[in-house]
């Protein structure tokens, strides 16, 4: 069984492809069809990057400006289980009775908040691109992914996933994959294909910390992508850890979560594009011991250092994991000083990349 991501235009959902091959591999007779028509939806909805995003690459290179304000622009839709996208239009959908309707709402609205009230940047483009969501996708579908235009989220199989609406977290690493296209547009393949779904888990990790009630501390983070996914019978926490790569899941169905926590462990492969959603743990904990290093709200300093190296002209799309880190140190100088650039450095140098 290939991987089902295309690196020119990345589609294969939250769910990385080796968990998806493992429930294939280990899973009953039912979980495997379900899965294996998972695989086959997302094979079908490849298609390029959007005239949306391709426009923002453009804008950039212009240097536009951002406005001085901007207001969100959220839709939810119901595709009733049908594969037709988007689906009916959700009235009210904040004030919404459907689960699934609601934390779509919510998840979309606190990833537009964050990138705006933080970073000034008005949503996924830079330009107001509105933000659009379906609920509802198929049945017993097990994934969520954001295509290029809009998030789609599946219901789960109700054995091993529940909702994908239930982790904020997941709407904020699917849309920062429109970010990161529209900006540093990151190759999906290798060290550079491992950046690209960083930069997502790290933006969606700041999406659930900053939108959290109250907000969270670097310290008071659980720093977990896809928390709650799992039905209560499956042996893991998360889909993975950023504090501890490796440890997010150990399940009979599920295998073991693969992921490396430093350059020692990196994991040579050819499937999944190089193992993207794999060695994205080295990076992943960077960040981590970036934010913990700085204290205080992971987007203030941390965020803000990440930020700015993914817009940084000279982060190239097929950075390294190395290339990349010296831009967080540079970055860092610039915002914070000798005594930023060494927290950075320190982290880095923690995982093995220097």
């Amino acid at each position: 069984m290939q991987p089902h991501c295309n690196h020119q235009h990345r589609l294969c959902g939250i769910l990385p492809p080796h968990i998806l091959h493992e429930i294939a591999n280990r899973g009953t007779a039912a979980q495997r069809t379900r899965v294996l028509n998972t695989l086959a939806s997302d094979q079908t909805m490849r298609f390029g990057r959007s005239a949306h995003l391709m426009r923002a690459i453009e804008a950039r290179r212009q240097g536009s400006v951002a406005p001085a304000s901007a207001e969100p622009r959220v839709t939810i839709y119901d595709a009733h289980h049908r594969i037709r996208l988007p689906g009916t239009v959700v009235t009210n959908p904040g004030g919404s009775s459907d689960p699934a309707v609601s934390e779509a709402y919510a998840g979309l609205l606190a990833t537009f908040n964050l990138y705006w009230e933080v970073y000034q940047r008005n949503s996924i483009d830079d330009q107001g691109m509105p933000l659009l969501g379906s609920v509802h996708y198929r049945r017993d579908y097990d994934n969520a992914f954001f295509n290029g235009q809009q998030m789609v989220f599946g219901d789960g199989d109700g054995e091993i996933f529940q909702r994908f609406t239930i982790a904020v977290d997941i709407m904020g690493h699917e849309l920062t994959h429109g970010v990161t296209g529209a900006t540093a547009n990151l190759d999906y393949e290798d060290q550079s294909g491992a950046l690209n779904e960083s930069m997502s888990d790290v933006f969606g990790s700041l999406v659930k910390q900053y939108c959290a009630t109250p907000q969270q501390r670097a310290d008071e983070a659980d720093w977990l992508i896809g928390a709650g996914i799992f039905m209560p019978e499956i042996n893991g926490v998360a889909l993975r850890s950023m504090s501890a790569p490796g440890t997010a899941y150990d399940d009979p169905t599920l295998g073991k979560d693969p992921q490396p926590a430093d350059m020692a462990h990196y994991v040579d492969t050819d499937q999944d594009n190089g193992g993207v959603h794999i060695n994205s743990g080295i990076p992943n904990r960077a960040f981590y011991l970036t934010a913990m290093a700085f204290g205080g709200y992971a987007w203030e300093q941390a965020g803000r250092i990440w930020y700015a190296t993914l817009l940084d002209p000279a982060l190239q799309p097929n950075a390294s994991f190395a290339e990349f880190a010296q831009l967080s140190m540079a970055n860092a100088e610039k915002l914070f000083g000798m005594d930023g650039k060494k927290l950075v450095m320190d982290a880095w140098q923690t995982v093995g990349v220097s």
